[in-house]
């Protein structure tokens, strides 16, 4: 599979959290800015910051702006055909987020789709596969799909949301057969290599734990 790699945004810099507040924070119905990191399941403006600041997404000028995330989708197929589908999150704050859909993972820039594929196996699958994900990964020929999805996000309530998707069906060998959920170790990771995220990313809602489930082809995650 030869695909063009996630482009990169248009570089908009906000030097802290509070330069991105102030500069969104009237562009948006004050309601819904106010309820980012309050309602259940919500992320809040260090969030934004972080993936803004790692090129993972882009905002638009605009009131209200419209962020723009090129997203990677993988559709694990496993035993019968079923598809693995992860079925909540739990997050730091304790809430959790109801999820019903296949694994998926914003793109870094510039990152092609077999890239972030493995990536997004390693990050979210990490904790309970044995082998790297290179070795135990096989990508579908053939079934890479692009599509664009433009609705709310549940992530940002009021923030407009453009979604670039990248699908792509594949196996992971290794897998439990049954239901089981995986520990996220390092979602801000690589935050605070250039010192710029250090501090913020304590300050994020971050994801402490997946739950997965295989669902048969003749059933539907809704």
């Amino acid at each position: 599979m030869s695909r063009p790699t996630s482009p990169k945004p248009p570089h908009h810099r906000f030097d802290t959290p509070q330069s991105l507040s102030d500069w969104i924070k009237p562009r948006m119905p004050s309601d819904s800015f106010a309820s980012w990191g309050v309602k259940p399941g919500t992320k809040n403006v260090h969030n934004l910051w972080l993936e803004l600041s790692e090129g993972e997404t882009s905002l638009t000028d605009s009131t209200p702006p419209i962020r723009t995330v090129n997203v990677v989708i993988v559709r694990i197929i496993g035993k019968d055909g079923a598809t693995l589908i992860e079925s909540r999150q739990e997050l730091a704050d304790g809430s959790v987020r109801s999820r019903r859909r296949p694994l998926s993972e914003k793109m870094k820039p510039g990152e092609t789709p077999e890239g972030a594929v493995i990536r997004a196996v390693k990050e979210e699958l990490g904790s309970i596969i044995s082998r790297p994900a290179e070795e135990i990964v096989t990508i579908v020929p053939g079934s890479y799909r692009k599509s664009v999805e433009e609705r709310s996000s549940a992530s940002y309530p009021g923030l407009p949301a453009r979604y670039i998707l990248h699908s792509v069906d594949a196996t992971v060998e290794g897998l439990p057969e049954n239901e089981f959920y995986t520990d996220e170790e390092h979602e801000y990771g690589d935050c605070g290599e250039t010192g710029m995220g250090i501090g913020i990313a304590d300050q994020a809602v971050s994801v402490k734990r997946h739950h997965w489930e295989w669902v048969n082809p003749d059933s539907s995650a809704s």
